[in-house]
């Protein structure tokens, strides 16, 4: 059974997840902490609860999304992953910090491991997690979906009641809208849904509920 630890982190207030089981095996998925006590707390669960880092996984590559990679990587020496079609947009985090706060960012970003592919599983433990690209929100969008305890980590892409913007670098309206209905429509009604920022959902919930689904 996946425990999934949620840090609520940055000042745009993003989700970060530490998600383990039974064997201590763990996936950080968008570590977008920024301060250091915030740092801190991510990695001391990580030690505290003898968790074995296996994973440090992206769903896109926006800075709120990446500002801890760092630290993590300098603490367990895990290199981050994510779609190739993002890489531009990780590769220019300082421009984006600068563009959102008009301040510099000298952090050096660590480097990437292998790309994330459609369709690949991620081994976690006694269960694996599968990549399903949702281009839309970004370009190398993705969500990670564990079939076997019907739970979906959606980055972005899909917020409880609303969907993620289109109007950053990469962004297509037209994309998301396809993500949506020809991916994320497809699930079980029952996966639960955990989001880039704000609370949790369930895929039920929001074909029903969601307008963008209409």
């Amino acid at each position: 059974m996946l425990n999934i630890q949620r840090f609520e982190v940055n000042p745009i207030q993003e989700n970060c997840y530490v998600v383990s089981d039974e064997t201590k095996e763990a996936a950080v998925i968008d570590c977008g902490a920024f301060f250091d006590e915030e740092r801190k707390a991510v990695v001391n669960y990580i030690k505290e609860n003898g968790l074995k880092l296996r994973h440090l996984l992206c769903t896109h590559a926006h800075f709120d999304h990446i500002l801890g990679l760092d630290t993590l990587f300098e603490e367990f020496g895990v290199k981050p992953r994510l779609h190739p079609a993002d890489r531009q947009i990780y590769d220019g985090m300082r421009q984006q910090v600068m563009a959102f706060f008009g301040t510099r960012y000298d952090k050096k970003m660590p480097p990437l491991g292998d790309d994330l592919s459609d369709g690949e599983l991620i081994p976690l433990g006694n269960s694996e997690l599968k990549v399903l690209h949702t281009p839309g929100h970004s370009p190398g969008s993705v969500m990670f979906y564990c079939e076997s305890e019907k739970i979906l980590f959606a980055g972005d892409t899909l917020f409880r009641m609303s969907v993620g913007r289109t109007d950053l670098q990469g962004g297509s309206w037209q994309q998301l809208m396809h993500s949506l209905h020809h991916v994320v429509a497809l699930l079980p009604k029952d996966v639960k849904v955990f989001t880039g920022h704000g609370p949790s959902t369930t895929i039920g919930d929001e074909t029903s509920m969601n307008p963008y689904f209409y």
